[in-house]
């Protein structure tokens, strides 16, 4: 045994399953969104959000959270590795991923359902051109809470004394799509709200 349990992560809901989509668009097969569905982004580029008049306020939030999910992934990858290396003692990595663990799951859930309830429906009406982006970041929501239990499980078996090796690689992979995923995230929405204001939102 490794050490005492930390708290269990804790992942308590399931999507409805959702008709098939071309797997080439797959939050785990594609290299990024298809060029129709960035025609925004070439009038409203990442290196002038921020000089925008409608950066500051909720694209600002917005962007935080998500620089908040990856420093959580990063700080659970680095960790879990200093923990194999010997330089992260037993009860404070033990601490740390139940702390960041929770805060991931429960945090990314939670900003999906704002999303999916409130941001996409709303969004998608503004710009009926990208309406297939919206389709696929929904589907990618539902990809990620599959990724998201097979965290927690293999975070779990962590917590109660498992192998840190195959955990290590969840966080990788789990890492790698969640990346895709925001990035594509970004290049969609950002634009929209850029072009029409957070008040599309209202």
């Amino acid at each position: 045994m490794r050490g005492a349990c930390a708290s269990v992560i804790d992942f308590g809901w399931r999507r409805a399953n959702l008709p098939a989509m071309d797997t080439s668009l797959s939050l785990t097969e594609r290299e990024g969104l298809p060029e129709a569905l960035r025609v925004l982004l070439q009038d409203y580029p990442r290196d002038g959000w921020q000089s925008h008049p409608n950066f500051q306020g909720l694209v600002s939030f917005w962007l935080d959270r998500h620089l908040m999910f990856r420093r959580l992934s990063a700080a659970l990858l680095e960790d879990v590795e200093e923990r194999m290396d010997g330089k992260l003692a037993q009860d404070v990595y033990v601490s740390r991923l139940g702390r960041f663990g929770n805060m991931l799951v429960q945090q990314l859930h939670g900003h999906h359902q704002i999303e999916d309830h409130h941001y996409f429906p709303v969004l998608v009406q503004r710009d009926t051109r990208l309406e297939r982006g919206f389709e696929i970041l929904d589907r990618d929501h539902h990809d990620l809470d599959g990724l998201l239990g097979r965290f927690t499980q293999q975070a779990n078996a962590v917590l109660k004394g498992g192998e840190f090796g195959p955990f290590r690689e969840e966080v990788l992979s789990f890492g790698k799509f969640l990346e895709r995923h925001l990035s594509d995230e970004e290049d969609l929405i950002v634009p929209v709200i850029l072009r029409d204001g957070p008040q599309s939102l209202e």
